[in-house]
């Protein structure tokens, strides 16, 4: 039996929290989970494609995903892991071109070799760097002309970062980029230098299930389709959090781990100077179609894209990772579409994004007919990651707030690493250490 009498909610059920109230509840917290969809997950969540399911946005497991790896063996799934070599693709100037390996790199026509040299010592330096903060207070566009000169910052640079971050390219800091190198350089094994990508059988609704049964075995209480209206201190001490179904429920301790604008509007008693940190976080949202084919595009797991006239920011074949007989045959392909919160694509409907997408596929693979195409769904998050602008991570709120047992902690609280599964469990593993180590309000409030 527990000796500790603090009541913990969790606000949000993807990885993070579920992580969180992973370990907490390990440790004899009592915690319950609330999330306002139907299912858990969040950004990790799946979805049916027709007849099949499968994740609601692309995934990869990297070799050096190490907090994922450990996570996934405490549930008895990382050895089913698949390890597949793959390939990667370069559209640019309306031609498709391979970029897998070092001597397609040198091959690549739209640069010079000086140039290619010089993109190349770029990556390499930039996977050596390890004081990530000083670049914080460099932009990512001043670092990348200077290191890897202008036709690479043009031709390849530019449009990438324009095709991630839209016209909030040029506020992102240098240490943007060096965390996209550090992780994908990371991926190619030492020595053989080949891109080996994994997955787990059944995706991510294998592994969400697996996690909600341990959780529910740790004595962890889940609570679906609960959606927080509002989260305040009350006069006992306690947090209350309404539901926007009307019901209200009480905490010693509750931990926020939603977007940072959401929290800003639910939480109700912040002081001023937190809510304008959680404010001044820009953030970037994302349109991501799936779409199942009968056939292959070019079995590139990912293809990066530089020509303005493509909708989408690339081209994600997974397929080409994962075994087509997952889905009876037919080829999943994602195509994202990187915008900031208010963007108008938001408002289409999907059968407009579905002509949108689909020309600009046909545009790219003039092979492609409209009766290949087996299932077309829509994902919409206007919150997806925060852009690393100059000195981000001087400027993020304390995960402890002003108000006695409120934390808010989501994934902008990722500083030095790209938004992925691994960087999201790894932020909670280092989180609970310290949750753990707080003293019971409970026991206060009765003394």
């Amino acid at each position: 039996m527990s000796s500790h009498s603090d009541r913990w909610a969790i606000l949000g059920g993807g990885f993070l929290g579920m992580t969180l109230a992973h370990r907490l509840a390990k440790e004899g917290r009592r915690v319950t989970v609330f999330e306002a969809a139907g299912h858990l997950g969040g950004l990790a969540s799946a979805w049916s494609l027709g007849d099949f399911v499968w994740d609601r946005h692309y995934h990869v497991t990297l070799l050096s995903d190490t907090f994922l790896r450990s996570l996934l063996a405490e549930l008895d799934l990382e050895s089913e892991i698949k390890w597949v070599e793959t390939r990667t693709g370069f559209y640019t100037g309306g031609e498709l071109y391979s970029m897998s390996n070092t001597i397609e790199f040198l091959r690549f026509p739209p640069l010079g070799m000086l140039d290619k040299l010089r993109l190349g010592a770029t990556i390499l330096y930039a996977s050596k760097i390890r004081n990530w903060e000083r670049l914080e207070g460099v932009l990512a566009t001043d670092w990348l002309r200077r290191t890897c000169g202008v036709p690479s910052f043009e031709k390849i640079w530019l449009p990438l970062l324009r095709a991630k971050l839209g016209e909030n390219y040029d506020k992102a800091s240098a240490a943007f980029i060096w965390a996209i190198i550090a992780r994908m350089y990371a991926a190619r094994r030492s020595g053989l230098k080949k891109e080996m990508f994994g997955y787990v059988p059944g995706g991510y609704a294998r592994v969400l299930e697996r996690f909600g049964s341990v959780l529910n075995q740790d004595g962890v209480c889940i609570k679906l389709n609960h959606r927080a209206q509002s989260v305040a201190p009350t006069r006992s001490g306690e947090i209350a959090i309404k539901f926007s179904d009307g019901q209200v429920g009480s905490f010693d301790r509750v931990v926020l781990t939603m977007a940072a604008p959401v929290a800003a509007r639910i939480c109700k008693g912040l002081r001023s100077d937190e809510e304008r940190r959680l404010s001044a976080i820009q953030y970037q949202g994302i349109i991501c179609a799936s779409i199942l084919l009968k056939r292959p595009l070019a079995n590139f797991y990912v293809t990066n894209i530089t020509d303005a006239r493509v909708p989408f920011t690339a081209v994600i074949e997974m397929s080409a990772l994962v075994d087509k007989a997952t889905f009876g045959g037919n080829s999943l392909v994602y195509l994202p579409k990187y915008v900031v919160p208010d963007d108008a694509a938001f408002d289409l409907s999907d059968q407009a994004l579905k002509r949108l997408f689909i020309d600009g596929l046909k545009r790219m693979y003039p092979q492609l007919e409209e009766s290949d195409v087996v299932c077309f769904r829509v994902s919409r998050e206007k919150f997806l990651f925060s852009i690393p602008t100059l000195k981000y991570s001087k400027e993020l709120p304390d995960m402890q707030t002003f108000i006695p047992g409120l934390h808010l902690i989501n994934s902008a609280h990722i500083v030095n690493g790209t938004l992925n599964v691994n960087e999201t469990v790894k932020l909670a593993e280092g989180i609970a250490r310290g949750l753990l180590s707080l003293p019971d309000r409970a026991a206060s409030f009765a003394a």
